[in-house]
């Protein structure tokens, strides 16, 4: 029998201003075990962490559907499988588990159909993004660092960001959850024009404040596209988020929420640590690599 093992990061998407574009990973992980079996039909899986109780155990588990998915794509054929995953990344929460998931899957996949070979990223970005249906959280979790991708036509284009290690990550994990469809439908056909302005400007300043003009941080990760349309279903991670942006933390609703994130240097972090956020687990984080694959 054979091993393969992959690790996964968590990814925030949108920060801010970077709608449906921009998104980090961060070294903040799930770490999954599969062994492979001669016989197709065996499927074990163990779940400890995050959604243990409540994600299936049979096919329809996003890291096999995704596995046998990525087979199909690689013309793989299925093994017996043994699947341990050990979840640290809080479902439904905006921390990217479901790419993460789709990502590990499709690790395994390629590690199965390609053995011995180096993950072809650009690749799997791909298959990753169409079938998570956006390039950020997807293009994070397979490279690693800060990415800023887009859909042309079928192929996905994706930049990758120079972060310097200087900025780093708060993130406050509230307990409720936010599911993603939930958090889509409540956003408006159109927006004002004014809105669609201050959105360009904003977003056009991002890539540049996260990687070197640090001090347009605030003002790039400002948002009038989503945010305020989602507060209903997560008020508190709003008023949070407007809490430490009055004080000059560069926060913003991590994804589709409800968790909120601020990036920043060490100054522009701190005054966030005083900040009351009574039902919110705080994180310290920095950003991190992309997913991992070992075969042995």
């Amino acid at each position: 029998m054979s091993t393969l093992r992959v690790r996964v990061p968590a990814t925030t998407a949108n920060l801010g201003s970077g709608f449906d574009c921009v998104g980090v990973a961060l070294d903040f992980h799930d770490d999954l075990e599969l062994v492979l079996t001669d016989d197709p039909s065996t499927l074990d899986i163990t779940v400890e962490g995050q959604g243990a109780q409540d994600v299936p155990l049979d096919d329809t588990h996003l890291v096999v559907s995704s596995l046998l998915e990525g087979l199909r794509e690689w013309g793989g054929e299925r093994p017996g499988m043994m699947l341990r995953c050990v979840n640290r990344i809080p479902h439904s929460r905006g921390l990217g588990s479901s790419a993460s998931a789709i990502v590990a899957g499709l690790a395994f996949a390629w590690g199965i159909s390609r053995p011995g070979q180096e993950l072809d990223r650009a690749e799997l970005t791909r298959v990753s993004s169409l079938m998570e249906g956006h390039p950020d959280n997807a293009g994070a979790a397979v490279w690693g660092g800060a990415v800023l991708g887009w859909f042309e036509g079928s192929d996905v284009a994706l930049v990758q960001l120079s972060v310097p290690d200087t900025i780093g990550a708060r993130i406050w994990v509230p307990q409720f959850e936010v599911k993603t469809a939930g958090a889509r439908s409540v956003l408006p056909e159109m927006v004002p024009r004014a809105d669609a302005v201050a959105q360009a400007m904003a977003a056009a300043a991002l890539p540049l404040a996260l990687e070197r003009r640090h001090d347009l941080l605030l003002a790039a990760t400002a948002d009038r596209l989503h945010q305020s349309y989602r507060a209903e279903l997560m008020q508190s991670s709003f008023n949070l988020m407007t809490d430490l942006r009055a004080v000059g933390v560069p926060a913003t609703i991590s994804g589709a929420g409800p968790t909120v994130i601020a990036f920043g240097t060490s100054d522009q972090l701190a005054p966030g640590d005083v900040v009351a956020a009574e039902g919110f687990e705080r994180h310290a984080l920095k950003i991190g690599p992309g997913v991992e694959l070992t075969q042995a």
